[in-house]
């Protein structure tokens, strides 16, 4: 019984983003030839400019479905789908300009229409999305395309799972059935929906093929077990999914490849290879370098207060890691107090004789409210992330990049054992942990966001990223 909503919804998409472009380019039609009076340029019948647009919209479409926007893992996660939407409307326009360039076909009756078709071509696009994602979380809610999970596995995997699939609107999912509960029983609420079973085959046998994916976390000593599981997915045409045991083998980035004939599967500790370092070293420059030009007025008057305020150095430096495990000079405004900058918080809470701050200061995630180390400027350039600034210089040396994990200090880091996969990317001013919408994350939860960082790297990604960060520097939060 295999579930089709997934393939549904994307042909639905297809057809919705067709009319929704095609009604765009009709209402800029509209906007500038019959509403506004000003003089055209071409004089373009409006049935002749529809039937010409509505012949080269598939181009649209296409671009749409190289950019993966018909991928069920674009669909869920807006900002890659709002920056991909943007990306194929422009693209898609320019092919539409550069056919009339080459056949000679005058298609726009004025400039502005072209403006106007790209603008109310992504909104319209976006805004039918939008509907189209919250018709379809309703029809979850009444369970119409809902894909129904069997787990399999004994393990606190499946527990997890039953967990992060629990709300069906939001995921599309809903598990049926659990092959083993004797070592991680279900407790409350979950022994009242799911079912547990001894065996995989007496799972089959009671859900009567009432179920359209499996998702298999323990892999059974016996092969026969697990070819059984495997053969039944595949003769059923059901959608199969694996959990690896070791789940530090195979995160990252996974390619399949021919090893010498032999079919292997090599796992890289991040998927920022080979092109992807070069083209983000490339963002780093350019977008550092304007930062820098943008923001000097402002790091102009911030140094003459910080150096007017007690005659200290303007920057504070300080020794961190970045890829590979080099260590180097990171660069910040200087927030601290000339007495306690540079000082570990023990050791500076101490001189002051505040000893007591420090538990405060370590249970509170590494924060107070009202650091007596930080000083009035200081206070003010970390509300607003002006003191970040600084690292621009070290993004434009190469020692960091704009978006990655959190530059630690060497001890900091030392006593993390996943420290080899963070630093296979360099550290970045701004990363996951910072725009997770969480404030108070303890030092091993933004690491496990540092890691998924490395391990799921993209381009998109760190666009978002960096979206994001003005977004919580603009909403004040994260400021700490």
């Amino acid at each position: 019984m295999k579930n089709n909503s997934s393939l549904i919804y994307s042909v639905a998409l297809v057809v919705g983003d067709f009319v929704a472009l095609l009604a765009a380019f009709t209402v800029a039609y509209v906007l500038r030839v019959s509403l506004d009076h000003t003089p055209i340029s071409a004089d373009v019948h409006a049935s002749t400019y529809i039937q010409i647009l509505a012949t080269l919209l598939p181009f649209f479409l296409l671009i749409f479905a190289l950019l993966g926007l018909y991928d069920s893992r674009v669909q869920w996660r807006r900002f890659q789908e709002f920056g991909r939407l943007a990306i194929g409307c422009f693209i898609g326009i320019m092919g539409v300009i550069s056919y009339s360039y080459i056949f000679n076909v005058q298609i726009f009756p004025a400039r502005l229409v072209t403006l106007y078709g790209f603008l109310l071509a992504f909104f319209f696009v976006l805004l039918f999305r939008t509907a189209a994602r919250g018709v379809r979380r309703l029809l979850f809610r009444v369970d119409v395309g809902v894909a129904r999970v069997l787990l399999v596995g004994d393990t606190h995997l499946s527990l997890e799972l039953v967990d992060i699939l629990a709300d069906t609107a939001a995921t599309g999912y809903r598990v049926v059935g659990i092959v083993g509960c004797k070592k991680f029983p279900l407790t409350g609420k979950k022994s009242s929906r799911i079912q547990c079973f001894e065996s995989f085959t007496d799972a089959a046998e009671s859900l009567d093929d009432k179920f359209d994916t499996i998702v298999q976390t323990e892999l059974y000593a016996a092969d026969q077990r697990n070819e059984e599981i495997l053969v039944y997915a595949q003769e059923h045409h059901l959608d199969y999914r694996f959990v690896p045991g070791n789940g530090e083998l195979f995160t990252g980035n996974i390619e399949t490849e021919l090893f010498q004939s032999v079919p292997v599967i090599a796992v890289n500790q991040t998927a920022l290879t080979g092109w992807g370092r070069v083209v983000k070293r490339v963002t780093d420059i350019v977008l550092s370098s304007i930062g820098i030009v943008i923001t000097s007025p402002i790091m102009l008057v911030v140094a003459i207060a910080v150096k007017a305020y007690d005659g200290g150095p303007v920057f504070f430096r300080h020794k961190r890691l970045t890829r590979g495990n080099k260590v180097f000079t990171l660069y910040k405004f200087r927030s601290h107090n000339m007495k306690y900058s540079g000082m570990e918080p023990e050791e500076a809470f101490a001189k002051m004789g505040k000893p007591e701050l420090i538990k405060i200061y370590r249970a509170n995630a590494d924060f107070l409210p009202h650091d007596p180390r930080v000083t009035p400027i200081g206070k003010f350039i970390r509300a607003t992330k002006i003191d970040e600034l600084g690292q621009l210089f070290n993004v434009l040396k190469g020692d960091i990049s704009l978006v990655g994990p959190r530059a630690l200090v060497p001890g900091e880091l030392a006593v993390y054992k996943k420290r080899h996969a963070i630093l296979s990317v360099k550290s970045g001013i701004t990363g996951l942990a910072q725009v997770s919408g969480r404030s108070g994350l303890s030092f091993d939860e933004r690491r496990q966001l540092d890691l998924y960082y490395v391990q799921n790297w993209s381009f998109w990604g760190d666009l978002v990223i960096m979206i994001r960060t003005f977004w919580v520097v603009l909403n004040h939060r994260g400021t700490r």
